[in-house]
Order: C-alpha cells, then sequence, then structure tokens
C-alpha cells in the first residue's frame, strides 16, 4: 500500500523517486542493500528492537511508515518499538480504534466519542441516536466490564488494522455511508488527492498517524467507569508494560466537563466546525466570545482572591511551558486593580542560579526545568523580608549572561499582594515558613477541548509545543530544531516539578483557545518546514505539520491586542 504524500515543501526533499527494478537501501544496520522494488519494509527489519521491544513501524527516509510501507526510491529504514515516543502515539491511536470496534460489537447504535485526556489516560463518552438524549448515554460498570472483555477477546483473536488509500471523495462516500458525519465534515477541508482509512472487522475509520499492524501487539490497557463515561488507560510514552495507577482528577476533569458544555452550546466540537466558522465568516463573533470567556475566569479569579476572608498576601501563579503565564499575570493585575488591590509582580526566573551551577538533566543538558535551578534559600529570604515589611534587592536573571544581575528594591506596602510567577510557584518546598492561608495558589494550563473529530484528540501538549515554536523562533533566536529537541527534556521536567502538584492550586485556569491553531499556523509552518529531512527530527516536524493541515488559517487581526496569544505572535498591548 503507498503512502499518503503530503503537499507541504522539504528544505532537503526527499531521494526523487524513479522507476527502477531495486533501489538501495540502509538498513537500521548501517548495511546497504539493493532492494527489489515493491519490497515491505518489514521484510528488511528484525520484528523487535535491540531493546526487545516489538517493531511496530518505521521511518522511511525520516519519515514515519507502517511495516507495509513498500520501497520505492532510495533512502534510508529505521525501527520504532513501542519504547519511542512515535511508537507510544501508534499504541495509542490503535487502542483507540480496538475499543471503539468492542462498543461497536456490543452496542451497535452507540457512537463513541473521545474527549480529552485524564489521569494519563483518554476520557469518552458514548451517545446515541437512536436513544433520544440530549447528552451522552450514562455507563455503568457492567457495560465496561463487557467492553474491556471484548476488547481482550480482539486482542487474542489478533483482529487487523488495514490500511488503504481511496481519492478523498470515495473516502468521504464511505464514511458518510457508515453515519461517521464527523469524517465526511472534516475530509471536506483536507487538500490531499488521497486520504487514508483504517478498517478493523466491520468498521471503518481515519486517524491522522500509523496505526499498528494488528491488536496482538496489545498487551497493556484498562478501562475505567467515570460518569457518564470512561477512561481508557495506557502505558506512559517510553515505559511500555508499565500501566498506571488510576487516581480521579476531581477538579480537572471539572474543568473538562465546564468547557465541554460551553463548546456545545457554541456548536464548536471539532476542527470541522471551526473551519466552518472560517468559511461562513462568522469566526470573529467566536473569537470574541472564546476572549470573552478568558476575560471572565480571570476576573473571577481576582473577585475570589479579593473577597477571601484570609486575605491571602502571596498569589502563587504556575504552569508548564507555554501556558500563557506571563500574559495572565498582567491581566489579572488589571482586574485585581479594578477591584482596589495594587499588586507587584515578581518573576521566579529572575532567582536562576549561576548558570555553571544549573543542574544537568539525563542527557547532560542544562535542566532548567529542576526545582534545584532556582536559588531557593535567597527567594526565601526576599519573600519573608518583603512580607516583614522591609525594602529588598531583588535581583534581575540575565540569560545572555547566564548569571543574576542587579534588579530593584522593591518594599510591599501593607496589605499589598505579591503575585509570584513561575513553574515552580506550587511546590510546597518553595515558601514553607510562609503560612498557606497567606498564599492562593493558581495552576494554569491549556486544557485542550477542541478535537479534530469524535477520534482523533488533540493533546495540550501538542497545543502547548506549537505555542512555544513559534515564540522561539520570534522572539528567542531558536529554530525549530532546538525547540524540538529541548521539549522531551522540558516534558519531563513537568512530569517531575509540576504536574504533581497542580492538585494543590486553589483555582486552575485553562489558557486553552479553541482558535488558536488556525492563528500559530503560518507561524508555526515555515519554522517546521526549515527542518531538513536528514535531521532525526524530521518525523517530529512532519507530524506537526500533518496535524496543523487539518485547519483553516485565520488573519492574526482578529486577535485582540490584550488576548494571551499576542504572547506569542506578537502585537500585544502589554510590554514583555
Amino acid at each position: 500500500m503507498s503512502e499518503v504524500v503530503e503537499s507541504t515543501p522539504d528544505s532537503a526533499p526527499e531521494p526523487a523517486r524513479v522507476n527502477r527494478d531495486s533501489y538501495e537501501v540502509r538498513l537500521p544496520s548501517g548495511e546497504k542493500r539493493d532492494v527489489t522494488a515493491g519490497t515491505p519494509a518489514r521484510e528488511l527489519i528484525s520484528k523487535t528492537s535491540g531493546e526487545g521491544w516489538p517493531v511496530v513501524a518505521v521511518r522511511f527516509n525520516n519519515k514515519v511508515a507502517s511495516l507495509d510501507r513498500p520501497v520505492d526510491r532510495d533512502g534510508e529504514i529505521d525501527v520504532i518499538d513501542l519504547s519511542s515516543r512515535d511508537g507510544g502515539l501508534i499504541y495509542r491511536r490503535s487502542l483507540n480504534f480496538l475499543m471503539i470496534r468492542a462498543v461497536h460489537d456490543i452496542f451497535p447504535n452507540l457512537k463513541v466519542y473521545i474527549n480529552h485526556s485524564l489521569n494519563r489516560g483518554y476520557y469518552g463518552e458514548v451517545y446515541s441516536e437512536v436513544i433520544e438524549r440530549s447528552g451522552p448515554v450514562i455507563l455503568v460498570q457492567s457495560d465496561i466490564d463487557r467492553i474491556k472483555a471484548r476488547m481482550k477477546e480482539l486482542v487474542a483473536e489478533d483482529v487487523t488494522f488495514e490500511r488503504a488509500e481511496y481519492p478523498i471523495q470515495e473516502a468521504r462516500d464511505m464514511f458518510e455511508a457508515a453515519g461517521m458525519d464527523d469524517k465526511v465534515a472534516l475530509l471536506k477541508y483536507r487538500d490531499d488527492d488521497v486520504v487514508s482509512v483504517y478498517r478493523c472487522g466491520p468498521i471503518i475509520n481515519h486517524f491522522y498517524g500509523q496505526l499498528l499492524p494488528s491488536a496482538g501487539y496489545i498487551s497493556d490497557f484498562d478501562l475505567k467507569l467515570c460518569e457518564p463515561g470512561f477512561v481508557l488507560l495506557f502505558p506512559p510514552h517510553g515505559k511500555p508494560g508499565q500501566m498506571p495507577e488510576y487516581q480521579h482528577q476531581d477538579r480537572i476533569f471539572a474543568i473538562f466537563q465546564e468547557y465541554e458544555r460551553w463548546m456545545r452550546i457554541l456548536g464548536v466540537r471539532t476542527v470541522a466546525h471551526l473551519n466552518e466558522l472560517v468559511d461562513t465568516r462568522k469566526i470573529n463573533e467566536y473569537t470574541l466570545v472564546a476572549e470573552a470567556l478568558h476575560e471572565k475566569k480571570i476576573a473571577n479569579i481576582a473577585d475570589l482572591i479579593t473577597n477571601n476572608r484570609l486575605h491571602p498576601r502571596i498569589i502563587l501563579l504556575s504552569g508548564p511551558s507555554s501556558s500563557g503565564k506571563t500574559t495572565t499575570v498582567k491581566r489579572l493585575n488589571i482586574q485585581l486593580r479594578v477591584n482596589g488591590l495594587t499588586p507587584t509582580v515578581v518573576n521566579l526566573d529572575d532567582f536562576f542560579v549561576e548558570r555553571e551551577k544549573t543542574p544537568r538533566d539525563e542527557s547532560g543538558e542544562f535542566d532548567f526545568e529542576s526545582f534545584q535551578a532556582i536559588d531557593v534559600p535567597l527567594l526565601q529570604d526576599c519573600i519573608v523580608r518583603l512580607l516583614s515589611g522591609e525594602e529588598v534587592d531583588v535581583p534581575k536573571f540575565d540569560f545572555i549572561q547566564g548569571k543574576p544581575v542587579k534588579g530593584h528594591r522593591l518594599k510591599l506596602k501593607d496589605g499589598q499582594p505579591l503575585i509570584l510567577e513561575g513553574i515552580h510557584a506550587l511546590n510546597p518546598g518553595l515558601l514553607p515558613s510562609v503560612p498557606d492561608g497567606l498564599k492562593f495558589k493558581i495552576y494554569i494550563s491549556p486544557l485542550t477541548h477542541l478535537n479534530i473529530d469524535d477520534h482523533n484528540r488533540i493533546a495540550s501538549s501538542d497545543a502547548r509545543l506549537i505555542r512555544r515554536l513559534v515564540r522561539d523562533s520570534r522572539y528567542r533566536g531558536y529554530d525549530a530544531v532546538a525547540t524540538l529537541g529541548r521539549w522531551p527534556s522540558v516534558r519531563r521536567g513537568e512530569e517531575k516539578n509540576i504536574f504533581p502538584y497542580q492538585g494543590n492550586a486553589d483555582y486552575i485556569f485553562n489558557s486553552s483557545l479553541p482558535y488558536e491553531v488556525s492563528i500559530l499556523k503560518q507561524y508555526a509552518l515555515p519554522v517546521l518546514q526549515a527542518v531538513p529531512r536528514d535531521n532525526p527530527l524530521y518525523s517530529e516536524s512532519a507530524r506537526l505539520i500533518k496535524f496543523m493541515s487539518y485547519f483553516r488559517e485565520i488573519k492574526p487581526d482578529i486577535v485582540p491586542r490584550h488576548s494571551l496569544l499576542r504572547e506569542f505572535i506578537g502585537g500585544s498591548s502589554f510590554k514583555y
């Protein structure tokens, strides 16, 4: 089966396809071999990697492809096993399809909708067009048990995930006949001549990435009841065979459910719905509503702080990379002033230790996400003295020199609140000597609630990565290779130093804007397209390009000057 040909340009093009009887291919061992044209990649590689994990796909000329990808040009083949991030994504997509098939086998009249991530898994619901309900069909434990049992049966049967290419109109007709309106609407906006369609027994589907060859590769998963739906659990990236312990996150779940209800009211649940607004020129009104919701939430936070009977003095704001912390602090500052408070802001980044004292990660690179990268004793001394009414010298970190320099003197007025912003702000070890009653803790993250379609979700981490790619290229002088190369270390630091403390927050602010990818796309595409094909990060850049290809572009002048997005694209009414 042939691959979908991407319409995006490469700075280092793939070797041209020339019809020949054989091609020269470099194998994972480094050996070069003349290979007969049409030979599937699986015949040229081992079934397991050097670490013993099953090989589930390949990179052909640095682009992810199925094991059945035929050799049709000169190139290089590398293996993708389950321990890699690409392998993990393939595993999760396939597990999704397996679960959808199991639901279809047991409840033929129910449709699955994958809503969002939750507790290292995917939260989803089922809907019925036969039973008249305004919301999801509520599942009970016996339903979950039956679905899970059927999934295990399908794994034991080793049912296949068959992939084929169809002209895009033919694929749309297939999905329309299957009653999959979300796929029909999505493909309306595709520019490809052909599109991939997967089949598992009696059902078909479309995913924006590869799947496993068959269900027999799926060994670890769990399905948990989470009314009104379920949570599908799987191993973390890089840790095949290690299942996470399920602990329901009530507050995160409530935030997602609130935004899900809001999206349903506005009639925008998928990218196709968003694209329709762009085409019908209704996107301006939708943008204003989305931004107004942000403003309302920030005003709510300010009211909670102002009316708090404990009169908190320190407002701690934390969140992972590219959450929009800086702009949110500025907007919160304004809302607090509206309420009669005059906060001052201190950035945790100004308390970084000197560059040579910064801890290093497992790759030997500077680990700026480490708690030890902060001069915690100096910070604690400054904060305690400020709360005591003293005038204090607050440092300024010079990122070019890699060391703290002279900052400014600061003294708090009686009752004046201090906003302390940074990724470690919610860490209990940051200010242990300050009573919790004097603190108000805010966690911010773009908890994405817009999906590509019913079965292809948008990862919050991808939304943040695209934000970071744009910001790094426009304001920090980093190209996509630098940003993509650094991202795994950033993610490890978040897992260790940020996510464990999100439950400490008094308020969780969802900084996602449903229309943001349509804005960021025009800035991110040129950066990603500049990644050379011979660079190991090319496959990740190609994945993000494919992801963004589902979105219609929106002109940036639609973005309000006070929007959080202006932190990344420029033109903000705030100074950074």
